[in-house]
């Protein structure tokens, strides 16, 4: 199992868990919220049968990699992912792909880091631009319900989870057209064994301000939407992206109906707008796609 190597906490290493498969043009895929890497099972899938060499890890807290109670915040997030990309030498025409969370850490990286040897973008269930209301963001979201939030994490962690799960796939909804109820169970089960730490203390980093990064993108950004998104609802996340013009160079794809994880119960729109974005002709995309279906 491939690890690298990110910090110590009390003389112990810190790893982040990785996946490389494939070869050709690098996609760098970050998840969301209470999972892991393997949530982009349905994108990778896609990406591969069209040559692209897919990476994707576990943040510090979740899936396989080291659960510290350091480093939850999203300077240290961003700082984890440059230093995966450094080890993998990944430094010409990488694509960033984030869902949730992991938004977050393609808007810092690149308003910390730059775009040098970074090609394009993909935010999906976007968290930027600021999701907490203040004085100068009245848009946002009260603090009180993110502090309901913890204390219900607080309080039982596991149903939290499940609750928060339920809503990443508006299940009520889903089932069973979109998601079925085993897939819902996996991605519980996966929620469960983030560490307890991490599954508090991630609350916090989402009211992170990224009002400052997003002027300094300078490369083509697709930000892709559920119109029925419970976790992020799109008129303080991805609105304001498009209508406040917060990126210079964005294109805006909403799924109609679509929750907040619309990797999953979506899977075909995000890809077709992922794959499109990616440059990729709309026959290759047909004939690739059937070779994807049949895998």
């Amino acid at each position: 199992m491939p690890y690298i190597k990110i910090g110590t906490e009390n003389g112990s290493d810190i790893e982040l868990y990785y996946n490389d498969h494939g070869t050709g043009k690098p996609i760098v895929l970050i998840h969301g919220y209470p999972l892991d890497g393997n949530s982009w099972e349905r994108q990778e899938r896609a990406l591969l049968a069209h040559g692209y060499r897919c990476i994707t890890y576990d943040r510090r807290g979740y899936g396989h990699s080291s659960q510290p109670t350091v480093g939850y915040d999203y300077d240290t997030f961003a700082a984890d992912l440059k230093a995966l990309l450094d080890h993998l030498a990944l430094d010409q025409e990488v694509v960033l792909v984030g869902f949730s969370m992991g938004t977050g850490e393609v808007t810092r990286y690149l308003g910390t880091y730059g775009s040098a040897g970074v090609s394009k973008a993909v935010l999906i269930g976007a968290i930027p631009p600021y999701i907490l209301q203040a004085d100068d963001n009245p848009q946002g979201v009260p603090a009180d319900v993110f502090e309901g939030l913890k204390q219900a994490a607080l309080a039982d962690r596991y149903a939290f989870l499940d609750s928060f799960v339920a809503n990443l796939y508006n299940a009520d909804d889903s089932i069973p057209e979109r998601l079925s109820e085993s897939a819902l169970r996996a991605s519980s089960q996966v929620a469960y064994g983030s560490g307890p730490y991490a599954s508090y203390a991630s609350i916090d980093t989402w009211l992170t301000d990224f009002r400052g990064d997003l002027p300094k993108i300078d490369i083509p950004v697709l930000a892709v939407h559920g119109t029925a998104d419970r976790v992020l609802p799109p008129q303080v996340t991805v609105e304001r992206l498009r209508d406040e013009r917060l990126i210079a160079n964005l294109t805006v794809v909403e799924i109609r109906d679509g929750p907040h994880n619309v990797c999953w119960t979506h899977a075909d729109e995000v890809n077709s707008a992922l794959l499109s974005f990616l440059g990729r002709p709309a026959a290759d995309r047909d004939t690739a796609m059937l070779a994807a279906a049949q895998m």
